[in-house]
């Protein structure tokens, strides 16, 4: 029998101590951060295209909410090349790729053209792919028993969603509209650079080679790629919306100014980022099923809390970094069942389809508030009540769909 050699998405097992994780994992976590923080560059700045171009609440909407079209579908076909190619080519690439449409957005906004601005938002998704690069990236450099560690400090790299909600607003006051998205173009030059000159590919990680095509397509029909996905875009798929679409949502419900909204936003960036790797390790300590039910209970819960616009300071805020805190438990859940579910074989190509979809999941979610605005209830208060609706759905699924006795955990 022919054997073949170790592949991306199943690297060897690196020596303890391998000389060179900590320095790559940071760097692929700053790479992360500062590309999150261009995908994530319209959201803050949406109350100001709101007024500067007379949109409608659809219109706002569908306006920040599409860059996160391309951050999620992209990451399928990234994730195969970075198999092929390896996150040391994969991360400037992609990050020197995002720098021409920071600018285009810029002048699209010096124009006030919102087609334009749907046009380079559009490609400006670029910037949220790097997730598909990062996970096989350090997962190479990190035996079976330290990858959760190392996925879960490269997955705090979301909160580059955090910085630009808190920052964006206030360089805009600071240096003005152009000269920001300038400043983050050299800064995501300069990221590109850095990763050139000192990332490595683990020495574990050999090229992919193999076809893409058909490898998808076993992913796509198993079971656990549907269950997962489903899961992440409803955990995913909510932080993503509330962190592109929240300074929006605090404008038009509280009268919050751009900058006060980004900061609060940016709060709520932070909460989800520190609940993630908590969600890993309750995982490996009372299974991911619990993990799910926690963080679905409290999400349905908050959303119909936030339908009803609890009032200012404390409420609110206690209520909305309580939603984030419950999001980011499941994100960190449902990839430790990922873990469990998929078989070793097919770990990488599912982790890829499933983190698209949680991607993807935070598509709609913006459109939905945008179209339901004050209708039915007041302001936002539907969309929220069909969040509630949706997490509970995903409650259920997670606690009578998934068969417990199809759970295995994944050796290495």
């Amino acid at each position: 029998m022919s054997t073949s050699a170790p592949t991306a998405s199943t690297p060897s097992p690196p020596q303890v101590g391998l000389s060179g994780q900590g320095r790559n994992l940071a760097l692929a976590t700053f790479a992360f951060a500062v590309t999150f923080w261009a995908w994530n560059l319209i959201g803050p700045l949406g109350v100001r295209y709101t007024e500067q171009m007379h949109l409608s609440s659809s219109q706002k909407a569908l306006l920040v909410a599409t860059p996160v079209l391309v951050g999620s579908l992209g990451r399928i076909p990234v994730g195969a090349l970075t198999d092929r190619y390896g996150g040391r080519v994969m991360f400037p690439v992609l990050t020197l790729l995002t720098v021409p449409f920071v600018l285009l957005v810029a002048l699209a906004g010096n124009l006030g053209s919102f087609p334009l601005m749907l046009l380079f938002g559009f490609f400006l998704g670029i910037g949220g792919t790097t997730f598909a690069v990062g996970v096989p990236f350090v997962n190479a450099w990190y035996q079976a028993d330290r990858r959760g560690f190392a996925t879960g400090v490269f997955g705090a790299g979301m909160g580059g969603t955090a910085l630009s909600s808190a920052l964006t607003p206030r360089m805009v006051t600071w240096f003005g509209y152009t000269l920001t998205h300038v400043i983050i173009a050299v800064l995501l030059v300069a990221t590109a650079a850095l990763c050139w000159s000192a990332m490595r590919n683990s020495p574990a990680w050999t090229p992919n080679t193999d076809p893409v095509v058909p490898k998808l397509a076993a992913a796509i029909r198993l079971p656990v790629t549907w269950q997962m996905s489903f899961l992440y875009a409803v955990v995913f798929g909510g932080f993503v919306a509330f962190s592109t679409y929240l300074p929006t949502f605090l404008k038009d419900v509280y009268a919050f100014d751009l900058t006060a909204a980004g900061t609060r936003t940016a709060g709520f960036a932070v909460a989800a980022v520190v609940a993630r790797p908590i969600g890993g390790v309750l995982s490996d300590r009372i299974g991911p099923r619990a993990v799910l039910a926690i963080s679905l209970s409290g999400t349905t819960v908050l959303a119909v809390v936030l339908a009803f616009r609890p009032p200012l300071e404390v409420a609110a805020g206690l209520s909305f970094v309580a939603m984030a805190f419950f999001l980011g438990l499941g994100t960190g859940g449902v990839f430790a069942w990922v873990a469990r579910l998929a078989p070793p074989e097919r770990v990488g190509s599912v982790t890829g389809l499933v983190g698209a979809a949680g991607g993807l999941g935070g598509y709609f979610p913006p459109l939905v508030l945008g179209a339901t605005y004050d209708k039915v209830f007041p302001q936002y208060g539907f969309g929220l009540a069909l969040l509630a609706l949706v997490a509970a759905c995903a409650l259920v699924f997670s606690q009578v769909g998934i068969r417990s006795s199809g759970d295995r955990r994944r050796t290495a």
